[in-house]
């Protein structure tokens, strides 16, 4: 396929953009964010446009971010109904022997998955997993429950991902990626909508037997930025991190980062990337449905060329810091060949915000053009022969 630059088609698509998004298109890339993180990605979850992307898809210990896939999984079998909300479950000596963030839990517990769900989110609970995973297991252990978050998380996409506990204990081999951690926010968003309000409760007082740890760890959740979940990590080894996630207006953004050396660091870094996502992205109407994009070049047809457009409208998210033009550029192989009906796909629209990544849009036919008659034909042919005929030929003139 080849990119036409005839002044036509690049004037046509330049007029219609500009109008489709007026001040808007006059826009650069956002700049750069430069995250201290260790590692990081930070996505657009209405659009699904990467925002930042650094060392994203290498596997690192994810502390206990990675409770977030021992919750997909409960959320999954309440959903199945292999668990229950109001079924209690027993307390085994070994997860009563964490350590760490607890619920504080004992042998003689009885604890409500319900209960069990809001010591995971609200009070990272190690002791909480621990018990979901023994009651999920095919063998009754932690060990069998984490081989099954394992083949879970690559059933969903996350290939870089595999667990040795429930927790994010640390242990060897186990470890997530910010790309797959990010991932399984979005699944948790969209598969369990009725669950995801607990990410945003701050605070969870379970029997009162533990004052010290009844607060959510999520430093985004005091902020007034639309901040609603997920889940912070932190051991030696990873640092500090956290999944987030903020709504503003119609506009959410997930992100997952790691390896921040403090507390501090990790809230400031947090609400910064939540800041800047918002800040200078926006989404715009770039191409209205039906609305001619360009033209392209018809051979032996009734008319010369044939008006392209788009089948709805277009909207994605741009850089908004006034500066240079936004790209864009019809793509197609051609000319293209009479007879075309209405409707048939022609070309691609691509268009490139300087710093995210291309966007290619389909275009259709937006008239039928029938074939030209004999005379029309023969014009063609006619002129074709004489330009030739005018042209000397190249090997003679190697000669």
């Amino acid at each position: 396929m080849r990119r036409p630059k005839s002044p036509l088609s690049s004037l046509s698509l330049r007029r219609l953009l500009a109008g489709a998004a007026a001040a808007a298109l006059l826009a650069t890339g956002a700049q750069a964010f430069d995250t201290s993180a260790r590692a990081a990605f930070v996505l657009d979850y209405t659009t699904g446009t990467v925002l930042l992307a650094k060392d994203a898809d290498k596997a690192v210990p994810p502390a206990s971010m990675s409770k977030l896939m021992t919750l997909y999984m409960a959320f999954e079998a309440i959903r199945d109904g292999r668990l229950k909300l109001e079924e209690e479950l027993p307390v085994s000596e070994h997860a009563m022997s964490y350590g760490g963030s607890t619920m504080f839990l004992d042998t003689t517990d009885r604890v409500k998955v319900e209960d069990l769900l809001r010591g995971i989110i609200v009070l990272s609970g190690n002791d909480a997993c621990a018990v979901i995973a023994e009651a999920l297991s095919p063998n009754g252990t932690e060990a069998g429950f984490a081989d099954l978050m394992t083949r879970r998380a690559q059933q969903l996409g996350m290939t870089n991902s595999s667990f040795a506990n429930a927790s994010g204990w640390p242990a060897q081999g186990h470890v997530m990626s910010m790309r797959d951690l990010t991932l399984l926010a979005r699944h948790i968003i969209e598969d369990f909508p009725e669950f995801y309000p607990i990410f945003s409760e701050r605070r969870f007082e379970f029997d009162g037997r533990a004052p010290q740890n009844v607060s959510n760890r999520n430093p985004l959740l005091r902020l007034d930025i639309g901040a609603d979940g997920l889940k912070t990590g932190h051991t030696a080894e990873a640092g500090y991190g956290l999944v987030g996630s903020a709504k503003q207006g119609d506009r959410r953004v997930i992100f997952a980062i790691s390896g921040l050396d403090s507390e501090r660091a990790r809230a400031e870094e947090s609400e910064s990337i939540v800041n800047w996502a918002f800040r200078q992205f926006a989404e715009r109407k770039l191409v209205e449905k039906g609305k001619e994009v360009a033209r392209a070049k018809v051979f032996l047809g009734n008319q010369e060329s044939v008006g392209l457009v788009a089948r709805d409208d277009i909207e994605m998210l741009i850089p908004v810091t006034p500066g240079t033009e936004l790209g864009a550029e019809v793509v197609y192989t051609g000319p293209l060949q009479a007879p075309i009906t209405a409707g048939q796909q022609l070309a691609e629209l691509i268009i490139t915000p300087e710093g995210l990544p291309e966007h290619r849009v389909p275009l259709f036919a937006a008239e039928d053009v029938p074939s030209g008659g004999f005379v029309k034909r023969m014009m063609v042919v006619s002129t074709n022969l004489i330009s030739r005929l005018q042209t000397p030929a190249a090997s003679s003139e190697a000669m």
